[in-house]
C-alpha cells in the first residue's frame, strides 16, 4: 500500500504538476496563470488530504504546515530588498526533511502563491509553485542524508539555488517565444548567474542558521503529538 502510495505521489507531484504548468504556459498564454496556479495549489495538496483522511491528528499538522507557511512568506517578506536572497528554499526543505516529501511540496508551492498576494501573482507564480514545491519534494527523499550531515545539506542547498534559477528560465523561454527555445534560454541561463550564486549563497546561510533550531522544533512536536507519521 506504501509503496502504491509513494508511486501515485511521485507521479502526481513530479509529472502531473509540470504537465498542468507548461501545458498551461503554452494553451492560456498571459491569463493562464490564475487558473494553473489553482490547479497546481489543488493537485499539490492531494497526497495530504489523502493521508490526513487517514488520522486524528490531521488538524494540527494542517496548523503545523500553516504556521511553516507563515514562516517561509514572512521571511520573504523581510528580505524583499534583495531578490535572490531569501530563505524560503531553506524552510521548504527543512519541512521536508523533517515532516515527509508531502510536506515539503506543500510549504514549497504554497509559500510561492500566497507571498506573491503581495510580491504580485503573475505567469511566473506556477513555476515558482512547482520549483520550490519539488525542490522539497527531493529534500524529503533525500531526507536521511541530509539530516544527519550538515554538508549534505549545504550541498543541497547549493543544488537547489541552481535548480530553481534554471526551472525559472523555462518560464522566461517560454513566455518570450511561446515555445521553448534552447538557445534563448542558454541565454537567459548565462545571465543569470550573477542571481544564481545570490540564491546559491542564500540557500547555504540560511539552511546552516535555521536547519538545527527549526529542525529540533519539529522533530519534538512530531514526536511529541505523533504527527505527519508514515
Amino acid at each position: 500500500m506504501n509503496r502504491r502510495k509513494n508511486v501515485a505521489t511521485f507521479v502526481l507531484l513530479a509529472i502531473a504538476i509540470p504537465f498542468v504548468v507548461i501545458v498551461g504556459a503554452l494553451v492560456f498564454k498571459e491569463r493562464y496563470y490564475a487558473f494553473v496556479s489553482l490547479c497546481v495549489a489543488f493537485l499539490s495538496c492531494i497526497p495530504l488530504f489523502y493521508a490526513f483522511e487517514r488520522r486524528e491528528s490531521s488538524s494540527k499538522e494542517l496548523a503545523v504546515l500553516a504556521v511553516m507557511i507563515a514562516i517561509s512568506v514572512c521571511g520573504r517578506f523581510i528580505f524583499s530588498f534583495l531578490p535572490g536572497f531569501k530563505p524560503v528554499t531553506a524552510i521548504t526543505v527543512i519541512c521536508a526533511v523533517y515532516l515527509g516529501k508531502e510536506a515539503g511540496f506543500v510549504v514549497g508551492s504554497l509559500s510561492a502563491v500566497v507571498s506573491n498576494f503581495y510580491f504580485g501573482q503573475g505567469p511566473w507564480t506556477p513555476f515558482q509553485m512547482f520549483a520550490w514545491g519539488f525542490l522539497g519534494f527531493i529534500a524529503g527523499l533525500l531526507c536521511s542524508p541530509l539530516k544527519k550531515s550538515r554538508a549534505a545539506l549545504c550541498i543541497y542547498g547549493a543544488f537547489a539555488g541552481i535548480a530553481f534559477s534554471l526551472l525559472m528560465d523555462v518560464w522566461a523561454t517560454l513566455w518570450a517565444d511561446g515555445a521553448f527555445n534552447l538557445q534563448r534560454y542558454a541565454a537567459l541561463a548565462v545571465s543569470a548567474i550573477p542571481l544564481t550564486v545570490e540564491y546559491v549563497v542564500s540557500n547555504v546561510i540560511f539552511l546552516l542558521l535555521l536547519s538545527n533550531p527549526i529542525g529540533e522544533k519539529l522533530e519534538r512536536i512530531k514526536n511529541k503529538y505523533g504527527l505527519f507519521a508514515v
